[in-house]
């Protein structure tokens, strides 16, 4: 079978997270395709006895089903006393560490996993890589169902489109794991102060939690090509 370029830029970074775990570590699995590839990865691990004693923590019920298939025992967030590690995807990647997440309306239970993790690593491959947030990709906003439309309209006021995102093969919008809405929000600037515009987000009234991933991030492994070749970069916060 033939593998598409940027597949294996994403297997080449699954990857490589993966080497990062270690016997006996409690590790928050990611949303997405990239994370999806290193949960792969790491069962196949385990399966082979490469590595023991693992716990997953998972961000999605897609992880869930994944995880669960291949044999990687799995714990709740509010069970495990501390995440060594969490590995997991991104929409985009600024300069700063600065991310985007949510384009799979995961992201509310990732920043959860995220947040608590001892180590925080970003798989992405080098089309994420971006030098401001939300010029290419909207930013994801999670609402109460009740509230969508009066936070649509405070969204709107920061200068630029909210729209409620729609659900492919089916009728109506799309629900979050966590039974809510979510509205795409695109600035007509991008984003120029993520910190700020995270909190002033997140103060209205209505949201529960948006795709902004501030001060998160400590390595993004980026997987790239040079010369028809596939390769890993690894970026660390200072």
């Amino acid at each position: 079978m033939i593998v598409d370029l940027h597949t294996q830029m994403k297997q080449a970074v699954a990857e490589a997270a993966v080497e990062q775990i270690n016997d006996g570590m409690v590790v928050g699995l990611g949303s997405g395709s990239t994370a999806a590839l290193m949960i792969n990865a790491l069962g196949e691990k385990i399966a082979s006895g490469e590595l023991k004693d693992i716990v997953g923590v998972t961000t999605s019920f897609q992880g869930e089903v994944l995880a669960s298939e291949l044999g990687i025992p799995l714990s709740s967030l509010t069970a495990v006393s501390r995440i060594d590690l969490a590995i997991d995807g991104a929409d985009e990647v600024d300069p700063a560490f600065q991310l985007i997440k949510g384009g799979g309306a995961c992201h509310v239970q990732e920043k959860l996993v995220a947040s608590i993790a001892k180590r925080f690593v970003v798989v992405v491959d080098a089309t994420k890589i971006v030098e401001r947030l939300n010029l290419g990709f909207l930013l994801p906003v999670e609402v109460l169902p009740s509230a969508w439309r009066q936070v649509k309209n405070q969204l709107e006021e920061f200068g630029g489109n909210a729209d409620l995102r729609m659900a492919t093969k089916k009728a109506g919008p799309v629900v979050t794991d966590q039974g809510n809405l979510v509205l795409d929000l695109k600035l007509n600037n991008g984003i120029i102060d993520p910190e700020e515009l995270e909190i002033r987000i997140n103060n209205i009234p209505g949201v529960l939690e948006n795709g902004l991933f501030v001060n998160l991030a400590d390595e993004v492994l980026v997987g790239e090509i040079s010369n028809d070749v596939v390769g890993v970069r690894s970026l660390k916060r200072n």
